[in-house]
């Protein structure tokens, strides 16, 4: 059994179960959820909260959060509760942006910015390092209880043929979504479009180089 934090629409649920893994998936945005079920019948998906999970103790023989635990308030809780609910010696494996001058991804953070609020009670000057900082996510993932046993990095290129598919695929993203629920479709398309207007190729597509920090810890042998 497969638990995948932050689902979205189900695609990576998809591909694991094309591949025979039982999959569940759990996103707090209901939308996503409904496409999720439309896209992989056969899978069990949940509206709900990383950092408080549905979930008996040690219920899945492995559990993934790609890109999803950079948007949460506390990232170590959702690391406990990933650990929580795998089974003994289960893979969690977690994925977050590398640093930002190896992401091209940060000019869609950039676009967005001005229609976000910042979060209640955060100054501009004083707010945790990023997850992709040297160091932090494997402290975090100690501190959860995980035991490390592999981080590393991938770059892999972004390519979207026209404007639709980049539009497609950065609001389907946790950002994008935040973004859509605070305002209109048109703005935020027009904040997108002008903001990655510079990784426009001749061919009238997009091209965005990336750089993913991955980490793969185990739950503990025993309970």
């Amino acid at each position: 059994m497969l638990l995948d934090l932050g689902c979205g629409a189900g695609r990576l649920c998809r591909i694991a179960a094309d591949r025979g893994a039982q999959v569940t998936g759990i996103d707090r945005d209901p939308r996503q959820i409904q496409q999720a079920v439309t896209l992989v019948p056969e899978g069990t998906f949940d509206v709900g909260d990383i950092l408080a999970l549905p979930y008996p103790a040690a219920s899945f023989d492995a559990v993934i959060c790609v890109q999803s635990i950079m948007h949460v308030t506390n990232p170590l809780t959702a690391l406990r509760e990933a650990n929580r609910v795998a089974r003994p010696a289960a893979p969690v494996v977690i994925t977050v942006w590398g640093k930002e001058d190896h992401c091209d991804i940060r000019a869609f953070g950039q676009a967005l910015a001005g229609l976000l609020p910042r979060a209640v009670g955060q100054s501009p000057g004083r707010h945790p390092p990023p997850l992709s900082a040297d160091g932090r996510l494997e402290r975090l993932a100690r501190l959860a209880g995980l035991a490390v046993t592999e981080v590393g990095e991938v770059t892999c290129p972004f390519r979207y043929p026209d404007q639709h598919a980049l539009l497609r695929g950065l609001l389907e993203s946790s950002l994008g979504r935040q973004a859509l629920r605070v305002a209109s479709p048109a703005t935020v398309r027009r904040a997108v479009l002008e903001g990655l207007a510079g990784y426009r190729t001749s061919t009238g597509g997009y091209r965005l180089d990336n750089t993913f920090r991955y980490l793969v810890g185990r739950s503990p042998q025993t309970m």
